[in-house]
């Protein structure tokens, strides 16, 4: 696989919007299914060395360090493609992962449904119902404002 060039690599993480942290989140899904695996946080160096290596690399907020994923666990992460948002502030990397994506042994780290009504579109089935996760014994709320 060709390498990207570095000046191609350097215009790509100027011209992303970082907090006042200095970070963006990513956003990490499976390349082959759509899953969405984890959400972690990068730095401009993290970002870099995601684009340079083929391996995804974040920021550590509670460590103030930078890791690979899986090399603790052995649980690897392959890059297939980074795309920022619209505004430059969210990074969705498409990954091909190897064992599971969350700390917690789970292939995902969004195993933990909440309970939520479920919207309908215009000219949908008309009401809201409850959404397929939600345990129909349990009371319907509010959506999210």
């Amino acid at each position: 696989m060709p390498q990207p060039q570095p000046d191609a690599v350097a215009d790509a993480v100027a011209g992303l919007n970082f907090d006042a942290a200095g970070l963006v989140p990513a956003v990490v899904q499976d390349d082959a299914d759509g899953t969405v695996l984890m959400v972690a946080w990068m730095d401009a160096e993290a970002v870099r060395r995601t684009l340079t290596t083929g391996r995804t690399w974040f920021w550590s907020r509670s460590r103030r360090a930078y890791w690979r994923k899986g090399d603790t666990s052995g649980h690897t992460q392959h890059v297939r493609s980074v795309a920022a948002d619209c505004d430059g502030d969210t990074l969705l990397v498409r990954v091909e992962q190897v064992g599971p994506a969350c700390h917690l042994g789970t292939r995902s780290c969004f195993e933990a449904p909440l309970p939520a009504v479920r919207g309908s579109a215009p000219g949908g089935s008309g009401g809201l119902e409850p959404s397929p996760r939600t345990p129909r014994s349990e009371p319907a709320g509010e959506g999210a404002r």
